[in-house]
């Protein structure tokens, strides 16, 4: 009796009596299935939201580090190079470039201001506890901007880029 009625169900679902304009409806659904699962996996391997929505997440947490870091560390690496150059030119650039990966992070994590000056006073020092030195150390660079004739010595320029390390290690940046 049972399998009576299973066989029975199979042979409606498989060859209906009416096959006539069911088989077309039914041959267009399988095309329409097939060519959406193409285009599916088409544009799952051609644009970026697979790598966005599922990768950069199993990275960050199969290695502890935001997503990124890598490339972030290297920039950071490349601006302390600059120190062992000697040049007074060479310290003030990697002042200015700190100062710039300072207010990018900022602004990646979403704090609105014209500049980096807005951005440093809507932050707290529960947010960054080393905020004072950071807008010190802002103060220091615009008078770099602003002043060609700024002396700006290696000592100098280590504690500086140390304070602006401290602020993005705060921010969890390296």
């Amino acid at each position: 009796m049972n399998d009576d009625l299973i066989t029975a169900i199979l042979s409606f679902i498989l060859a209906p009596p009416f096959w006539g304009w069911l088989g077309f409806v039914r041959i267009g659904f399988i095309i329409s299935a097939i060519a959406l699962s193409a285009a599916t996996i088409y544009f799952l391997f051609n644009t970026s939201w697979l790598n966005y929505a599922y990768l950069e997440d199993m990275s960050e947490f199969l290695t502890f580090k935001p997503q990124g870091a890598r490339k972030i560390l290297k920039i950071w690496a490349k601006l302390r190079a600059r120190l062992e150059s000697g040049s007074e030119a060479e310290y003030k650039l990697a002042v200015l470039e700190a100062d710039s990966m300072l207010d990018d992070t900022l602004k990646r994590l979403n704090y609105k201001g014209e500049n980096l000056a807005e951005r440093l006073n809507k932050l707290t020092a529960a947010t960054l506890p080393s905020i004072e030195d950071v807008k010190e150390v802002h103060e220091i660079r615009n008078n770099i901007v602003r002043n060609p004739d700024f002396v700006l010595s290696l000592d100098e320029t280590r504690r500086l880029l140390d304070i602006y390390e401290r602020a993005l290690t705060e921010l969890q940046v390296l």
